[in-house]
């Protein structure tokens, strides 16, 4: 089923803000103390970050192509179920319905809760995030057009937000304890345990950059759009990620950051002083809303798509007199607040990453799967050598995790044995996305 005429207006400029939005979120405000516990090198970190940047960058590359190939919306549902089966894509269904979007949703809305605790102590950060997440939901609900217009001002504050910062923290006297000089025993930490650990953050700060994928239904000419889009939002926040790491590690000491979540805050304090960096909190709440807002308007489009495909889960494909899915969009928050209320941030980020690393990296193996059918996309870029860094650095990094965090680890697999059970018990209709996509050319 085709989204409806009056959805199929998305313009480019959306959809990039659609990626920025959902890639510039939670991550880059948190992560960065996490890191700074196991390595101390300015070089060090800054080169993790642009190994990450590449790292989306040869995955948005990846998906441009998939894209390019299977024009539809669904992501890693659609792609799976195409490539090898309908049983791999409702597993990876699930996963983004579950994991790929609510978890990430609650971990932005329970990081938009502890920033406004810093401005108001005593305030119930948690009641904070939960009442968030519901209004922006509400917008979305209203029709495409609106989310698209909130999703595109939302999305223009936060960069205006973060070039702020960098050009401020430019021209403040240093006030950080790291050198950006490389030292000779930098690159022997490049090659250990805690540089693949810290990458599993700077990897979740990067995700995101497949969101336009979610929605193609809705978006004006996908096949040359998407692809497009992918990359010059992955291209942006990679240059604004560099640029904001650096300033937070060249105005902040590094044992204020180590360990701590709300990083953006302790640099903003560092920068603008405490009543300043209050003023800053506050805007990082509004610049986070952003990544909620594309969150909540592209991980309803995975579970509308498989109620479409799945006669069991047609309840899901309901949607309201203006193409919104309000069935599938009322489910994922009710997963959100439930996260929000029960989980804790770090466990359900390591939990998040292992179980999204899966199914990209069987995503951009697809791309393999597709030439070796025939299935050439003329004109893709990058091929072989970007899908081959994806496939190469994920399978690395999971190996880590599975080592050091085995517990969110196996969680993740566990979720995913989970699904395929219930779509084996589950009665189901002959599936539309499980047929080979043909040889298409990029426009």
């Amino acid at each position: 089923m085709d989204a409806s005429p009056t959805a199929k207006k998305v313009q480019a400029i959306t959809v990039v803000s659609v990626v920025v939005a959902n890639m510039v979120g939670t991550g880059v405000f948190t992560s960065l103390g996490f890191q700074v516990v196991d390595l101390q090198s300015g070089f060090v970190l800054m080169v993790l970050w642009l190994v990450g940047g590449l790292l989306a960058l040869c995955g948005a590359l990846g998906y441009g192509m998939l894209a390019t190939a299977m024009p539809r919306s669904g992501g890693e549902y659609h792609f799976l179920s195409r490539i090898y089966s309908p049983a791999v894509g409702f597993v990876a269904g699930v996963v983004s319905m579950t994991v790929g979007f609510a978890a990430p949703l609650a971990l932005a809305a329970m990081a938009f809760g502890k920033y406004f605790e810093t401005l108001w102590p005593g305030v119930n950060g948690s009641l904070l995030a939960s009442l968030l997440t519901i209004g922006v939901a509400l917008v979305h609900l209203h029709s495409v057009k609106a989310g698209g217009r909130f999703q595109t001002a939302a999305t223009l504050l936060k960069l205006g937000l973060i070039v702020g910062l960098v050009v401020v923290g430019g021209v403040v006297s240093s006030h950080g304890s790291v050198s950006f000089q490389p030292k000779a025993h930098d690159f022997s930490q490049m090659g250990g345990a805690p540089f693949a650990i810290s990458l599993i953050y700077v990897m979740y700060a990067y995700s995101g950059w497949n969101a336009a994928t979610y929605i193609m239904n809705e978006i004006h000419a996908p096949k040359r759009t998407v692809p497009m889009a992918l990359v010059v939002g992955t291209l942006i926040v990679t240059v604004l990620y560099l640029a904001l790491n650096g300033i937070f590690l060249k105005t902040t000491p590094i044992d204020a950051m180590k360990g701590k979540l709300e990083v953006g805050s302790i640099v903003a304090t560092h920068i603008f002083g405490a009543e300043g960096g209050k003023v800053f909190s506050g805007l990082i709440c509004l610049a986070l809303i952003s990544s909620i807002s594309a969150m909540t308007w592209a991980g309803p489009r995975v579970a509308q798509v498989m109620g479409e495909d799945y006669r069991a889960l047609h309840w899901l494909s309901y949607t309201n007199a203006r193409g919104v899915p309000r069935v599938a969009s009322l489910l994922q928050l009710a997963l959100v607040n439930g996260l929000i209320w029960w989980g804790t941030f770090q466990n359900v980020l390591v939990y998040t990453q292992f179980t999204l690393n899966l199914c990209t990296l069987m995503a951009i193996g697809g791309v393999f799967v597709l030439h070796w059918r025939g299935v050439v996309v003329k004109g893709s870029w990058g091929y072989p050598v970007a899908p081959a860094i994806f496939v190469g650095i994920t399978l690395a990094t999971m190996g880590y995790l599975l080592k050091i965090q085995w517990r969110e680890s196996l969680a993740g697999l566990v979720t995913m044995l989970v699904a395929l059970i219930f779509y084996w018990l589950m009665p189901r209709s002959a599936q539309s996305s499980s047929e080979k996509p043909k040889e298409v050319e990029v426009i």
